[in-house]
């Protein structure tokens, strides 16, 4: 498939640049794998399409501040760095703005002196690969001292509270973007799942920002994915297989939740307690091995995530949806409304 033939019109005012409140008043439209059906509802109205004896599975990573500016010790020149990925300890790989300021060899300081870093590599594709100088136990509450929340880039306004670009269930530090489908969710409406009978696992996978690159490849087949780091737990595969085994549906919340899954039982040809680094790809042509459902907002034009969602709901079937999603006026992206495939 051509990546252009992922590609849909999307008028600027539909984009959404804040979240709606509460978090469960977003709309749900609701996509019949099977035959293309959409109903139009509201993420609240979630609950009705869930069963007991189902589970729902959600990706628990929390959004670091991943965005902090240092200055360059030899010039005093401001330099953006945008955390993608913990490496080992100290070391992390980002993104620089401008990157001509980050040779290899340059210091930089961060915050009045907090704490400083120096450039020890730069890789293929531009990304810089740094080093702290502090402690590597400090690292995160420094970055709650000097970083902000790095929004995505079609995210103009301003955040005025942090916490609504983390999911209420988030806990495991690591993601340099959130895992949005979870976004929707009060922890008010997850005990009303509870109480239906449904169970909650969780996963974690630390999304990076290459979540949010185009594909620029003609040939879908052709393009790389970024690596993320993923952990299944032994007590989620567990409640997993036992859902399965009963013949109830794996829902899987957001597309991390379903790489994570998808990728463990490509690997070990099981669900299993598993950690690890995924590239996996999703794209139409894939046969899904683990998910029977899945809730999922809506996507870039071109990108991998819209690619995921046509594997599973049918390349047809979501350009439809899109479009009638477009037309009816659905708020699109990181805040925006969600969709559930059945």
């Amino acid at each position: 498939m051509k990546t252009s033939d992922f590609f849909y019109e999307l008028p600027q005012e539909l984009i959404a640049q804040t979240p709606v409140e509460p978090r469960d008043s977003s709309r749900l439209m609701v996509l019949h794998k099977d035959d293309g059906k959409v109903e139009h509802r509201v993420f609240s109205e979630l609950i009705e399409y869930l069963n007991e004896g189902d589970c729902l599975i959600l990706n628990n990573t929390r959004v670091i501040p991943a965005r902090i500016y240092g200055v360059k010790k030899e010039t005093g020149a401001v330099v953006e760095f945008l955390l993608l990925k913990q490496m080992e300890n100290n070391v992390w790989e980002c993104l620089c703005k401008p990157g001509k300021r980050a040779k290899i060899g340059s210091e930089f300081v961060f915050g009045e002196g907090i704490t400083k870093c120096e450039v020890i590599d730069i890789t293929e594709d531009g990304n810089r690969i740094i080093r702290f100088k502090c402690d590597s136990k400090e690292i995160y509450n420094i970055l709650d001292k000097i970083g902000k929340m790095p929004l995505p880039p079609y995210i103009t306004a301003e955040l005025d509270n942090g916490e609504r670009y983390q999911t209420v269930y988030s806990k495991e530090l690591g993601s340099a973007a959130a895992p949005t489908a979870g976004l929707h969710f009060t922890e008010e409406m997850l005990e009303r799942i509870k109480a239906k009978g449904v169970n909650i696992g969780y996963v974690t996978l630390h999304v990076g920002l290459g979540t949010f690159r185009p594909v620029k490849v003609d040939d879908v087949t052709n393009h790389k994915m970024h690596s993320e780091y993923y952990q299944l737990p032994k007590e989620t595969a567990e409640l997993i297989n036992e859902t399965k085994k009963n013949g109830n549906k794996v829902i899987s919340v957001g597309t991390t939740s379903t790489r994570t899954l998808e990728s463990v039982a490509t690997k070990l040809g099981k669900i299993d307690e598993d950690e690890g680094n995924t590239e996996i790809f999703i794209y139409p042509g894939y046969k899904f091995k683990v998910i029977d459902a899945q809730i999922t907002n809506f996507h870039l034009p071109e990108s991998t995530l819209i690619m995921l969602v046509s594997a599973f709901a049918g390349y047809d079937n979501v350009m439809n949806a899109y479009k009638k999603a477009v037309e009816e006026k659905y708020r699109f992206f990181s805040f925006g409304d969600a969709m559930l495939i059945l």
